[in-house]
């Protein structure tokens, strides 16, 4: 007994040595104490002014001026915009905020930023003090590693969300605000807000912050605007005047025909008046993002002047527009919040985003702004890409709504198998399988149209904002046509290691194949991204340095050790281009040979043997059957 004893206090305080000694330091956490007050639905006292300096485009930066009324002596907070409406996540780019000064009668008001969160600042209020002013620079980027290009020497574009800051304590839409803002001379701004203009300085109407911050503004030396409808216009600056005068009146009638066919899609509009503000251009940073009287959408040059040859720059003008109805007017009830500060949550974006999806390829077909074929081309693009996501065996759909806080909308390196933001195009699938369902169900009478016009059709000329809940959707299916949609939207959101649902593309008339012949807007999208692909053959994307953009997991490429980075330097003992390899993919099929190639990995010179027989893939889509089927009526014009 006294050995057993002893060999115990033995195993004791060998466990004492692995884990840490008792003597070892062993510190408690300091607790985190939140001073910052939670937003409340009470009017805030007094009217805040915004005047901003937008002038110094040579340096980019935006100067700007506040008077904010102060109700009373103490501790007061100023936030600086955390979650973005749109973005889905809290990346707004406090660290370009710069000069920050806050006065009051003449005399320095100190700040402390808060040790939480940085986004915040803390000052006390002197005794007698009814406002402070507050001055600070926003430096927008000067490259593009800074992040999105807001200024060039011909345009801007100027958001509210890092152009201001606000007092804690209050919901957004409960604080008045009045801005202005000089523009250089010559130039014109637009917005979904109305301006007083003397000379080069604007003077918004007075407004709320909320719609503030939901009203962006583009502006710029050339510019033409084109009424689209009497409630909506599209406002559009380039970089030079000959790509406005390149659009012709049936490109214009294309976008004309966009609001027609949602218009009616819904029945309801959600807006006094919306503007697209789209910038053309190879220097401002592309944007696609969704507001609710406007949308920014920043595309290349040649929008218009090679208008043939750009079918998948397209899409982003219904998508954006359709959110006006779906996801600002109707939003997820955890997505809302009061302010800036209060956490989203992503849950429902497989509708807010992923039934925005299915519309938008719809709405491009309706309008006729993309053909009707090319819609089907780029949908077999999006089903093929998840019939080829690994990542669906160990991840459910529902969980990628998480996507844009966790990654904070940053590439990752083995997107299929880590898998991202895919409630957009799963989504889609799965809305396409919901529309499938409905028609079957109803023997053709139902459809997805009627869901739209019952879910996001409420309420004309209301542009505040409903939320919902998943019961929500679930009551609104049953009420078009009873069944178990409860059952089977939690299924699609939960399930892994299953085919990607391609049933609603199935039951709607449509098959998807792989054939050796790309699509046209396949090699579009190809010399747009200046890559090759090879995606369904070899598992590969080739970048224009010859590097590798992206590589299937588990695929052919991923077999022999290649990964995202390496360098082709030769093929089958050419020296690499494009064509050769797609040549040696070719020559390669039925036979027993190996595609050889020659891959630079870091400072490593490599020669690796693929061997795949399988020759060029590239997806479509074929019709099963005859007549109209589902799709075909998905895609005809309303």
């Amino acid at each position: 007994m006294i050995r057993r004893a002893a060999f115990t206090l033995l195993l004791a305080a060998t466990a004492t040595v692995a884990y840490g000694q008792a003597n070892n330091s062993k510190p408690q956490p300091v607790p985190i104490v939140d001073t910052i007050p939670a937003a409340a639905d009470t009017p805030y006292p007094g009217t805040m002014t915004i005047d901003i300096d937008a002038t110094d485009t040579a340096r980019n930066i935006f100067s700007i001026k506040e008077t904010i009324p102060v109700a009373k002596a103490g501790d007061f907070v100023l936030l600086f915009p955390k979650w973005i409406p749109g973005g889905h996540t809290p990346r707004n780019e406090i660290e370009k905020v710069a000069g920050l000064h806050v006065t009051a009668n003449g005399k320095e008001i100190p700040w402390t930023r808060d040790p939480v969160d940085v986004y915040a600042f803390h000052l006390d209020i002197p005794k007698g003090v009814k406002s402070i002013d507050v001055k600070f620079q926003y430096l927008s980027a000067t490259k593009g590693d800074q992040g999105r290009m807001m200024m060039t020497p011909n345009m801007m574009s100027l958001q509210t969300i890092v152009t201001s800051l606000y007092p804690a304590g209050y919901f957004a839409r409960q604080i008045p605000v009045r801005m202005t803002v000089k523009y250089p001379e010559g130039w014109t701004a637009a917005s979904a807000l109305n301006a007083k203009v003397v000379g080069s300085t604007y003077t918004y109407e007075p407004t709320n912050y909320e719609i503030l911050i939901d009203s962006p503004i583009v502006a710029g030396r050339y510019y033409k605007k084109w009424a689209l409808s009497p409630r909506v216009n599209m406002n559009v600056f380039a970089d030079t005047a000959a790509e406005l005068a390149a659009a012709t009146p049936d490109m214009i009638d294309a976008h004309k025909r966009i609001v027609d066919q949602a218009v009616k899609l819904y029945g309801a509009q959600h807006y006094d008046h919306y503007e697209f503000l789209v910038s053309v251009s190879n220097e401002l940073g592309g944007i696609g993002l969704e507001h609710h009287r406007s949308t920014e959408i920043g595309v290349r040059m040649g929008y218009f002047s090679e208008w043939a040859n750009n079918v998948n720059s397209r899409n982003v003008f219904p998508h954006e527009y359709n959110h006006s109805w779906d996801g600002k007017f109707r939003r997820g009830a955890d997505l809302w919040t009061p302010d800036y500060r209060y956490p989203m949550r992503d849950s429902l974006l497989w509708v807010y985003e992923g039934q925005t999806q299915f519309w938008g390829y719809i709405l491009q077909a309706r309008s006729g702004l993309v053909s009707k074929q090319d819609t089907l081309d780029q949908y077999a693009a999006i089903a093929a890409n998840l019939d080829n996501t690994p990542g669906r065996n160990w991840r459910p759909l529902i969980d990628t709504t998480n996507s844009p806080i966790m990654s904070n909308r940053k590439p990752v390196g083995w997107y299929d198998y880590q898998r991202g933001e895919e409630y957009y195009n799963e989504g889609l699938l799965v809305w396409m399988e919901v529309d499938s369902m409905l028609r079957e169900q109803s023997k053709g009478t139902k459809s997805l149209d009627d869901f739209a016009k019952a879910f996001f059709g409420i309420n004309d000329g209301d542009w505040g904002e409903v939320t919902y809940t998943f019961d929500d959707v679930v009551a609104t299916l049953n009420g078009i046509q009873p069944y178990d949609w409860r059952g089977f939207l939690t299924k699609r959101l939960t399930e892994t290691g299953q085919p990607a649902p391609l049933a609603g593309f199935e039951r709607n008339g449509y098959k998807l194949v792989y054939t050796d012949q790309q699509t046209p807007v396949g090699k579009q999208n190809e010399r747009a991204r200046k890559q090759a692909d090879f995606a369904y053959s070899l598992g590969i994307t080739i970048g224009a340095d010859s590097s590798l953009s992206s590589v299937r997991w588990e695929g052919p490429a991923y077999g022999v050790g290649l990964t995202v980075g390496d360098t082709i330097v030769a093929v089958n003992g050419l020296a690499y281009t494009d064509d050769r390899l797609r040549a040696a993919v070719s020559d390669a099929k039925g036979t027993k040979a190996p595609i050889v190639l020659v891959v630079k990995a870091g400072e490593e010179v490599k020669t690796v043997s693929i061997d795949y027989h399988g020759g060029l893939r590239y997806p479509h889509f074929v019709k099963t059957g005859t007549g109209d089927t589902g799709l075909d009526r998905l895609l005809t014009p309303r």
